[in-house]
């Protein structure tokens, strides 16, 4: 019974479009927007209000900046000579506590201040140390420039998590990006906030080196590394050119690829706002920038192109259009030699005033021990008080929660609920249910029927609805039911089910979108939807730009399911309906009895206590979690705060099923 009733279909729509038609149309329409407003760009000061209003937008993005006056605290743990130059091991703090380890190339002979770059590293584990990256600094230090390469959050000597015996990384690079992003957005930060802060602050040390001139300075950076250079391009007025690689292109040619970025490319809001790549290159306007691209990329070619295309005309408002330029090479997704060479050229031409490129020198990779600005390798276990990103992201959840318990009583619980409504509602096409109900038959002793309606514009819901086969005349209370995988996940349940149905009860077991019958077409028939960075998170990750979430989607879908209960007067006692939340799902239920008074009573079973408890470990695995993330969420209120909240409306009710919730996690894990 319970097999065939979890396979069982939406007929007459395809419902496993809709979720990614509504990204994609949503999308198209934000980078429409943004296509109008840059073409009323006709004048400098245009262009400049333009400049400002991305760099407010990115700052609005990550959740504003940390603060920038941490003495930078630098020293120089070794010195490594080179052919023509050396290698200092440098140390500085970008925050109190956080140490970023840098390599500083220098050119022999410096006699007076000369141009730097700063050079940002994509996602290799060894980071700077990678044979990728020393060979940039290789011919960037030959060619005359001082070069300053950093490691990222979680890479390099900069691991978060890791074995402090064996010295070996338990999570690094994307995924350890993802898992510790992830925290970070409940929060209504982005790991970004912190990148762009290293970044910036990297600059601030190469303007205290005797050999830099300050005026003079620029960054380099290829995929992630060209993701950070793009930051600094667009918040930091002190860049004096730029070389994004691997990164630049624009949203609706990014969409047709159907990847996923990692936790510091995703920008909430950004999309929404009405910018796009397009304004990236554009707020460095009239500043060279080399936009370095690579033909058989991840990152389709006709980004790039476009791009840079559409921008030409604000240089020429300038006077400069010959200062922004793009470079292709014939290649995939890698920092290359070429496009290497070809920011030589750019750079020397920029920083240095040379008039050609150096002449080619043997390259001579180190081995990354030698590089080590540590003993160990490593900043965590070895210097004193070391935090890493998951240290911050407990003192920063420290700083919000303090903030939040400023507001006391009503006034909390009042503001937490507007900011709900809004992060729910906002943006939502409400259209008539137009619901249709269509029988099943008799399973088990239940009578089961099934219906879809529409949740909002281009989305329909599903539910399957089971009661007792012999009912009593009249209306029956109703028990709307929401948990994880929805009616693919019945068997589990069924002992629940049974009950409410032998207690009189019709329940609705719902599907919110994308779940169930209701999961987006797959690449591939046995592909997992919810794996990291699988089809969920790659339509999460869009709506997040679009200042949206699955979540708060899911919720709206919940109380739309409330609305079709409530309309079956024929058949439901509207003043019984009651919401059942079981597993990770769950929340869903509470957030919507928050916002709909019609809910007479709600359960949760579920398997955290708190977003906050979750944000302070960094082991549960980071799979779906996008799903019962509302970005922002901690500002105003934590699970417990709801719980507490509905209780006291005596709307809460505390029994469970543990036999259930048991199965059901079981089966979820």
């Amino acid at each position: 019974m319970w097999e065939k009733l979890e396979n069982s279909r939406v007929a007459g729509f395809d419902v496993r479009s809709q979720l990614p038609r509504l990204v994609y149309e949503a999308a198209m329409r934000a980078a429409a927007e943004g296509e109008r407003e840059r073409a009323k760009l006709q004048t400098i000061a245009d262009v400049e209000r333009r400049q400002m209003a991305v760099r407010e937008g990115i700052e609005r993005s990550v959740g504003g900046m940390p603060p920038m006056d941490t003495p930078l605290n630098p020293w120089i743990s070794g010195i490594v000579e080179g052919s023509g130059f050396r290698i200092e091991k440098v140390i500085f703090e970008s925050r109190p506590n956080v140490h970023v380890t840098a390599n500083l190339y220098v050119p022999a002979g410096i006699e007076r201040p000369r141009g730097a770059v700063l050079l940002l590293c994509g996602h290799r584990e060894k980071a700077k140390h990678c044979d990728e990256y020393q060979t940039a600094c290789h011919h960037l230090v030959h060619a005359g420039l001082v070069v300053l390469a950093i490691d990222p959050i979680g890479q390099g000597e900069r691991l978060n998590l890791f074995d402090p015996v064996t010295r070996q990384a338990l999570m690094s690079s994307v995924r350890d990006h993802e898992n510790a992003g992830r925290r970070l957005m409940p929060m209504g930060d982005s790991l970004a906030r912190f990148m762009l802060h290293d970044a910036i602050r990297a600059i601030d040390y190469l303007c205290t080196r005797p050999e830099v001139d300050p005026n003079r300075i620029g960054a380099i950076g290829h995929s992630g590394g060209g993701m950070q250079t793009s930051l600094l391009m667009m918040y930091d007025r002190r860049l004096a050119a730029a070389a994004p690689g691997g990164f630049i292109m624009n949203r609706p040619y990014f969409l047709l690829t159907g990847k996923t970025q990692d936790a510091e490319q995703k920008w909430p809001g950004f999309s929404a706002s009405g910018f796009d790549h397009e304004d990236i290159v554009l707020a460095m306007a009239p500043r060279p920038v080399l936009v370095l691209a690579t033909t058989y990329d991840s990152v389709p070619i006709e980004g790039p192109r476009h791009t840079v295309g559409v921008n030409k005309r604000f240089w020429e408002l300038f006077g400069q259009g010959d200062r922004l330029e793009l470079y292709e090479d014939e290649n995939a997704h890698r920092f290359t030699v070429p496009l290497v060479r070809a920011a030589v050229r750019f750079f020397s031409k920029h920083l240095l005033e040379t008039s050609g490129p150096p002449a080619e020198k043997s390259i001579e990779l180190l081995p990354p021990e030698q590089l080590w600005c540590t003993r160990s390798g490593q900043v965590i276990g070895e210097l004193d008080g070391a935090m890493g990103i998951y240290d911050e992201n407990g003192k920063r959840l420290a700083e919000i929660e303090s903030e939040r318990r400023q507001l006391q009583g009503g006034m909390l619980k009042q503001k937490a609920v507007e900011w709900l409504r809004s992060a729910v509602y906002a943006g939502r096409c409400p259209v008539d249910l137009n619901p249709r109900h269509a029988g099943g038959g008799v399973y088990d002793g239940m009578l089961v029927s099934r219906a879809v309606w529409w949740s909002q514009r281009g989305l329909l819901n599903h539910a399957l609805f089971f009661s007792d086969d012999c009912p009593e005349s009249g209306k029956r209370p109703v028990t709307i039911a929401v948990w994880d995988r929805g009616t693919h996940c019945l068997e589990p349940h069924a002992s629940w089910i049974r009950q409410a149905c032998s207690a009189g009860r019709i329940v609705m077991v719902l599907n919110p979108t994308a779940v169930g019958p209701l999961l987006p077409h797959l690449d591939e028939p046995d592909e997992d939807p919810y794996k990291l960075f699988g089809v969920l998170d790659k339509h999460t990750d869009e709506l997040m730009w679009l200042g949206d979430s699955l979540a708060a989607m899911r919720v709206y879908d919940v109380l739309r399911a409330v609305d079709l209960a409530a309309g079956m007067a024929d058949v439901i006692d509207e003043e019984d309906i009651e919401l059942y939340g079981c597993g990770r799902y769950a929340v869903y239920a509470g957030w919507a009895a928050m916002l709909q008074p019609k809910v007479k009573s709600v359960r949760m079973d579920r398997s955290f206590g708190s977003l906050a408890e979750w944000i302070r470990s960094p082991w549960g695995e980071p799979e779906d979690s996008l799903s019962y993330i509302l970005p922002g969420m901690l500002r105003y209120f934590d699970l417990p705060d709801m719980d507490r909240w509905l209780e006291a409306e005596g709307r809460l009710k505390r029994e469970a099923e543990p036999a259930a919730v048991e199965a059901d996690l079981n089966r979820a894990n």
